[in-house]
């Protein structure tokens, strides 16, 4: 205990960074995988394709994997520099690879949610003349996101966890810092444990509570 309290500064620290890398990487997410949702449902074989390899291939990596060809692939053998100061690149890199991976179960949560929106309304859209993006834009992707708001809470809290691999490219979120405090203070090796622990826990319960409050409260009526 002794621990946590003189290294709370450091705590701190680490669980905002590991705050901002949710919170970055997530909206990178929904936007990434909404539009490889579009691409998936579009009339174009060549975007459904393309969408299809994507997702399936991202899934079927392991994070690790992915985190470890952004930090070492495009920044190491690529020298792709996005930032100049070490720690802020290595911030970015870390987004890139949370948000490509994310963002393929993001689009399969949304995929499923479009399977939810009655065919009718889409063919009764098109015969007033609109398009695919407008279709798509308007009316079923609005009704997509209310059907699947619980299932995206569990991908965002998934998300929130996944941050302690982002140590592979170098980013110093909490994982990080607990093992540096486990190697300082051997003795207290439980209570380090728990107190980051109970970190997590505060961050993804409210996650998980507001999430299930929205999927209640935007429920669509069938």
């Amino acid at each position: 205990m002794e621990a946590l309290l003189f290294e709370r500064d450091t705590i701190f620290a680490a669980f905002w960074m590991t705050i901002r890398l949710t919170a970055v990487s997530a909206l990178g997410s929904l936007v990434l995988g909404t539009l490889l949702t579009a691409m998936r449902v579009a009339p174009l074989a060549s975007l459904r394709g393309a969408a299809n390899f994507y997702v399936t291939m991202m899934r079927n990596t392991p994070l690790t994997l992915v985190l470890m060809f952004t930090g070492l692939g495009i920044g190491a053998q690529l020298g792709v520099e996005l930032s100049d100061d070490i720690a802020t690149n290595n911030f970015w890199l870390a987004v890139i690879g949370l948000t490509a991976y994310t963002s393929a179960f993001v689009c399969e949560a949304l995929r499923s949610g479009l399977n939810t929106v009655p065919v009718g309304q889409a063919e009764a859209a098109r015969s007033l003349g609109l398009g695919f993006t407008k279709t798509l834009g308007l009316i079923t992707l609005p009704q997509a996101f209310r059907a699947v708001v619980a299932p995206l809470g569990s991908i965002m809290i998934a998300l929130t966890k996944n941050t302690t691999i982002a140590l592979v490219v170098g980013v110093g979120e909490a994982s990080v810092r607990m093992r540096e405090m486990i190697e300082t203070y051997g003795d207290q090796v439980l209570e380090i444990f728990l107190g980051f622990a109970a970190g997590f826990v505060l961050l993804c319960l409210p996650m998980g509570l507001l999430f299930g409050w929205l999927s209640r409260r935007m429920a669509v009526a069938r």
